[in-house]
């Protein structure tokens, strides 16, 4: 799903709401998630998930062509954990397994 298709289905559940209002909510949501993603914040939205930041440390890699040594930078990357009612949405017989 894209975003213009998120913004057209909570329109169509929601004909009360003009579709301008419902595409500036949706881009707050997602704007305010990347703020606290930037400064560092950790996002979780309880049932879904929860969005942070990952560092990964600066190392050697390998030029895949020459096979020369290549310093690849510290970088921030971001990262998603699924929720359990996520999870369980996902694979519903696996829940009755694991108890």
């Amino acid at each position: 799903m894209i975003k213009s298709e998120l913004v057209q289905q909570l329109a169509d559940q929601n004909p009360h709401l003009y579709q301008r209002d419902i595409e500036l909510i949706v881009a707050t949501i997602f704007e305010e998630i990347t703020q606290a993603l930037s400064r560092g914040d950790r996002v979780e939205l309880r049932g879904f998930g929860a969005f942070s930041v990952k560092s990964r440390p600066a190392r050697t890699g390998r030029n895949p062509r020459t096979g020369a040594p290549v310093q690849v930078l510290e970088k921030h990357v971001p990262f998603f954990k699924t929720g359990k009612e996520l999870r369980e949405r996902l694979n519903p017989g696996l829940a009755d397994q694991e108890d």
